[in-house]
């Protein structure tokens, strides 16, 4: 058993086990676990300093994500864009492939929060028959994005088998894996894994660091292994409330992203997705962050600031072309010129 699977095995999944290792009560926090499933990796579990720091937020349940809300579970409408299960097609060119139900920890602000780790999202050999073939008679598709869940809880051989398929796709180019495992499961990234990866290019890899404290000597090791393998990799970061949501934790969180081979690629405002509203900040907030980055950090480090349009519009860059006014409700124009209202308010 490699060490990766060893950690998945001793995770933790029950909010109990919070008293005995923080001495903080959990009762209130088993509902939400039921709702919304809890797993760290004991890596990860242990970078929490104390609790409600920066890491804590990121992974341990909170019972506002219960609250009541008029927030939409599925605000991409990811699946109205379904066209077969699995396969999510937004843009004309290129499609999400959910290749994996489950995730080494589970974000309490991920936007598919609603199914990830759930029954909903049992991903079958049948399901991925189906939006493999989906894939291939759909000509237009030139670039396929690998997520879930994460695609790197799957073993290698299976991972491989899946890369195989896509690459004997001959208007497929490009292929992208979406993965939280250099942040959450370092040891999940191999040398072998990386061998197998070197024979798909061309392949690119984002990852999703959140806080400098994730920048570990193992992350570090894990993107290194990645970057060596040929790899670029990317990074999409999502603005947090309480976690990021300063200039200088942003400021040091890019220069060390650089330090590790990792290029800051999108500051993500938070979608509207019901259980996650605690994690929202002002538009704003990511504006004066971007301003902040600005001169102080290379132009490398500074990632395009975005809002992913609910009703599954598309990604808009916050930039003062697209931003008509701000207030209460922010009015965006999208790259396609159309005028949206976007809620722009904390919590």
């Amino acid at each position: 058993m490699d060490i990766w699977q060893k950690q998945l095995i001793e995770s933790l999944t029950v909010p109990a086990v919070l008293r005995d290792r923080f001495g903080v009560e959990h009762g209130a926090l088993d509902e939400v676990a039921q709702r919304y499933p809890m797993r760290i990796t004991p890596y990860y579990l242990g970078l929490i300093a104390h609790p409600g720091d920066a890491i804590w937020l990121q992974c341990i349940p909170d019972r506002r994500e219960l609250l009541p809300c008029l927030d939409d579970p599925d605000p991409l409408h990811e699946e109205r864009l379904s066209p077969v299960p699995l396969v999510v097609h937004r843009y004309p060119d290129r499609v999400l492939l959910l290749a994996c139900g489950q995730c080494a920890v589970y974000c309490r602000f991920c936007t598919r929060k609603r199914k990830v780790g759930c029954a909903a999202m049992t991903v079958t050999d049948e399901a991925l028959d189906v939006a493999l073939e989906y894939i291939a008679r759909t000509p237009a598709i030139r670039d396929v994005i690998l997520s879930g869940g994460d695609p790197l809880l799957l073993e290698d051989d299976r991972l491989e088998r899946l890369l195989r398929r896509l690459r004997a796709i001959p208007h497929v180019e490009i292929i992208r894996i979406g993965s939280r495992v250099p942040v959450t499961l370092p040891q999940r990234i191999t040398e072998g894994l990386c061998n197998m990866l070197r024979r798909y290019h061309p392949l690119y890899f984002n990852t999703h660091f959140n806080h400098p404290r994730e920048l570990t000597a193992l992350s570090a090791e894990a993107c290194r292994r990645l970057a060596d393998a040929g790899v670029p990799l990317g990074n999409q970061t999502v603005l947090l409330r309480g976690v990021n949501d300063r200039p200088e934790i942003m400021r040091d969180l890019v220069a060390g992203l650089l330090k590790i081979r990792v290029r800051p690629y999108y500051l993500h405002h938070m979608d509207l997705a019901a259980g996650t509203g605690h994690f929202r900040t002002r538009i704003e907030t990511g504006l004066n962050i971007v301003a902040a980055l600005r001169g102080p950090v290379s132009g490398l480090a500074v990632p395009h600031y975005v809002i992913d349009a609910p009703g599954g519009k598309g990604k808009i860059p916050l930039l003062p072309e697209y931003l008509v006014r701000l207030g209460d409700s922010a009015v965006l124009r999208t790259p396609s010129g159309e005028i949206i209202r976007f809620p722009n308010r904390e919590g």
